[in-house]
């Protein structure tokens, strides 16, 4: 059993580029100050931890460390885990930059589904890899590229929609080659997707539904209803402006028009390593959080629609400005939205949360639900259909799955 895991990280992490110098300096002093190195495979190595819960209320956790993909299981809420079993039998150099991490989706059957991507060589080419477990967690089948296509792949997307088949988004840059052999330019990657309907053993022909895209942000991918996805991404608008978009697919085949969530006008030719979240609620309504460092507007917003994302409401600011606030994250469940993210006041990280019981209309007051004077992980929230819980990974305090209550 894993008990009590104390944190060695292996580099700086989770950290992008809006945060304010003093989050990057604390959480790099945090990092070196007398670290070993850590290049086991345990999640006491690990630098980010990805939570799901199964049919039967058992929580899965997938890491990466030590050149390889872990994952495990707890019957006690994230207390103890049974022996990890590593997806990857040889190390791989792991893509596990400051928005990239292994994705888990545990199904209806209790088929568990781990995706990941590798680097290739030094320009940061990446090739997206998957694999399945169907006995229960004892062993996963060879992992395989999720595409056949060789260009770079990065910032996968996995999950189940409400019927139960598998959906896989990711960046792609296929498309530069044939813009280059034309003259022409291509900025950022492609927004490719594939589904698979057999229980992961295949997946479909990839297929690019949306075109320069921001090529270093992680996806936020939820459903509008069965064969629906809807994407959260960075989009580039206007050759050099970096605002967050969203897609509504009409079938499972056919990405709808992109929408922009938020005129955030952010002009900047690099990668800002801070993707969006998304949740979609039982009402049909998005909830959208997002970050950026624009000429409109600087920090953490949040933001909903109800008409299919065609239109948002006005960007709310999210955390103290004067905090760093970073990662944020939001979950539509147990009848209400609720909102997590991370600040540093210049000795502690904290994660903070909000909820709203209307919608996304009116919120309660911020409150600290978790800190760490070390560096830690993205605040993720997840919930087991009853419950909604807080899923950390810190260096200080090991991996930390936190009850949140509805008493904000």
């Amino acid at each position: 059993m894993l008990r009590g895991l104390t944190l060695i990280p292996l580099a700086a992490l989770v950290l992008g580029l809006a945060p304010a110098p003093a989050q990057m300096m604390h959480d790099h002093m945090a990092m070196s100050h007398g670290a070993p190195a850590c290049s086991e495979p345990t999640l006491a190595c690990a630098t980010t931890a990805t939570p799901a819960f199964g049919p039967d209320g058992a929580l899965w956790l997938a890491w990466a460390a030590g050149g390889r993909i872990s994952v495990a299981k707890s019957l006690d809420l994230g207390r103890t885990f049974s022996p990890a079993v590593a997806v990857n039998p040889q190390p791989l150099r792991l893509d596990t930059g400051p928005d990239e991490r292994p994705k888990i989706v545990v199904d209806p059957q209790g088929r568990i589904y781990v995706a990941y991507a590798i680097f290739k060589d030094n320009a940061y080419n990446g090739e997206v890899f998957y694999s399945r477990s169907v006995d229960k967690g004892a062993s996963f089948v060879p992992p395989r590229p999720i595409t056949n296509n060789r260009e770079s792949q990065r910032f996968e997307g996995l999950a189940l929609d409400p019927s139960g088949a598998l959906f896989a988004a990711w960046l792609d840059k296929r498309n530069r080659v044939p813009a280059k052999q034309k003259g022409e330019a291509y900025p950022g990657a492609g927004l490719a997707f594939a589904w698979s309907r057999d229980g992961g053993v295949t997946f479909t022909h990839a297929r690019i539904a949306h075109d320069n895209t921001c090529e270093c942000c992680r996806l936020a991918v939820a459903f509008a209803g069965p064969g629906r996805p809807v994407i959260m991404f960075r989009n580039i608008f206007d050759g050099h402006v970096r605002d967050h978009a969203v897609i509504t697919f009409a079938d499972a085949q056919t990405p709808g028009p992109i929408y922009r969530v938020s005129v955030d006008d952010w002009e900047i030719d690099a990668c800002p390593h801070q993707g969006p979240s998304l949740a979609v609620a039982s009402d049909g309504a998005y909830h959208a959080a997002w970050s950026t460092s624009g000429r409109v507007r600087q920090g953490l917003f949040y933001a909903n629609s109800h008409d299919g994302g065609r239109t948002f409401s006005p960007p709310m600011p999210i955390g103290h400005s004067d905090r760093a606030p970073s990662r944020p994250y939001v979950l539509a469940a147990s009848g209400a939205v609720w909102l997590a993210w991370k600040e540093f006041d210049g000795k502690e990280t904290t994660v903070n949360l909000m909820v709203s019981r209307d919608g996304g209309r009116t919120w309660s007051e911020p409150r600290a639900v978790a800190s760490t004077d070390n560096a830690s992980d993205h605040p993720l929230l997840v919930s087991n259909g009853d419950r909604v819980f807080l899923s950390w990974q810190t260096r200080s305090n090991g991996y930390r799955l936190i009850a949140l209550d509805d008493k904000s």
